[in-house]
């Protein structure tokens, strides 16, 4: 197996031993994406609809780096920190995917990090 690293400047770098996405026989597993805006290293101002949309934002910065896009996504995973967000999500996340739409788990979380109100991953296929 031949497991390529996946980075972008636009996307928030990681903090940790982990890598934005990586990819292997066109496979792109992107790791969790907080709300933080890459510009400016914080979360951005406002709700969990404004924090959603920057997660979105980062996913597609590191996607298009992988040469792919939203349309490419096969799987998604949301955690949210109440689930009482989950129709404002809903509807952020409807503005990035279309129909055929990823298969998709959402989970309500007892915390994220830095206290972010929503965070994601995906998986996505060349």
């Amino acid at each position: 197996m031949k497991k390529s690293v996946i980075t972008t400047e636009k996307a928030p770098a990681a903090v940790g031993p982990y890598s934005q996405a990586t990819g292997s026989n066109g496979f792109i597993f992107v790791s969790g994406q907080l709300p933080v805006d890459a510009s400016t290293g914080v979360f951005v101002p406002g709700g969990v609809k404004e924090q959603a949309e920057q997660v979105l934002r980062n996913i597609g910065y590191i996607l298009e780096e992988a040469g792919c896009s939203f349309d490419n996504v096969l799987k998604t995973t949301v955690y949210l920190s109440d689930m009482k967000d989950f129709a404002i999500m809903n509807e952020v996340y409807a503005h990035f995917f279309k129909e055929p739409y990823p298969a998709r788990v959402a989970f309500g979380v007892v915390a994220l990090p830095k206290g972010a109100l929503v965070e994601m991953d995906v998986i996505a296929v060349k």
